[in-house]
């Protein structure tokens, strides 16, 4: 037992060997801090395999990337910081770049895997590692592609490698803020109500404002989904999808093009015992002139791709 001075969460329950059955107020009051306005008494003894429990936690980040040399350094970076008492295996499947992503990997992991608990960028934009005793490890791996498949096929390859306790999707630019994921992360891993978690831009939070037949189409695809499927989604194109490793390791992944945006949620939509959340997120969208890829062909696919895997 750990003795803490703090005010006495309004909760507690019992731990057991496969994790917490915990309520989020306790785990969220004496984990991270969080001390709330009812009177407590003083000193809490916490039990000590619920802390054990929260540092073993280890979240996936998979990133699938193509020509983002420009980005994928400050991404690093950023999803290194996001989460900070989470341990995390960062996964980065390069889809056969041609603009130096490839070769900055390649310089950058000669050995292979790095690990350390801070990770920065030096003066030539190349990777440092610094370890911090008090902080939890992060490893950064990278896979390469030895043909393109897409960014379907960069998920599949990443899906295949994780090894973490809940599975996040980042992309290899600066549209998406990974600090939107600490709400995200409390749904699945703290308050443990949600198995999957959707990241909505049309939520109100803030968005840059860009192309009208991007968001009227988005609008159409999830509306045509939800009714397909029954199921309320509102942003079937956003690329932040956090679930449980266990969801991740159910999903049959066979698309290699932008169509794995739909199939994921197909996937998951047609499991009915998930506990499915959506919040809101921030976007930074690009322009095609800044490296935005999807077309208006993609969206044509995506709603064949919605019969597709209804009813497959």
């Amino acid at each position: 037992m750990r003795c803490l001075t703090r005010t006495r969460p309004p909760c507690v329950s019992t731990v057991c060997a496969d994790g917490p059955a915990l309520t989020s107020h306790w785990l969220r009051h004496f984990i991270f801090g969080e001390v709330g306005s009812r009177p407590g008494e003083g000193c809490f003894c916490a039990p000590a395999p619920i802390v054990e429990w929260i540092a073993r936690q280890l979240l996936s980040v998979v990133i699938p990337v193509y020509n983002e040399r420009r980005t994928l350094g400050a991404v690093l970076t950023t999803v290194a910081r996001s989460l900070p008492e989470v341990s995390k295996e960062i996964i980065v499947v390069d889809d056969c770049s041609t603009d130096g992503t490839r070769e900055w990997l390649q310089a950058n992991f000669v050995n292979g895997p790095r690990s350390g608990s801070m990770i920065d960028l030096d003066d030539n934009g190349d990777l440092v590692f610094a370890p911090a005793p008090t902080l939890p490890t992060i490893t950064i791996r990278p896979i390469f592609h030895e043909r393109n498949r897409g960014k379907g096929g960069g998920l599949q390859t990443a899906f295949a490698a994780i090894s973490g306790d809940v599975l996040v999707i980042q992309d290899g630019d600066l549209e998406y803020d990974p600090a939107d994921w600490s709400p995200m992360y409390d749904l699945i891993a703290v308050r443990q109500v949600a198995d999957v978690v959707f990241g909505s831009r049309f939520h109100g939070r803030p968005h840059r404002s860009l192309y009208f037949h991007h968001y009227l189409g988005n609008r159409l695809i999830s509306c045509l989904f939800s009714l397909v499927f029954n199921q309320t989604v509102t942003d079937l194109e956003t690329c932040y999808k956090m679930m449980t490793s266990r969801v991740a390791r159910s999903l049959r992944l066979t698309a290699n093009d932008f169509g794995i945006e739909v199939e994921i949620c197909a996937e998951i939509a047609r499991q009915r015992h998930l506990r499915i959340y959506e919040i809101g997120i921030s976007y930074f969208g690009r322009t095609y002139a800044e490296g935005k890829k999807i077309g208006w062909k993609d969206g044509l696919k995506a709603l064949w791709y919605i019969f597709k895997f209804r009813f497959r």
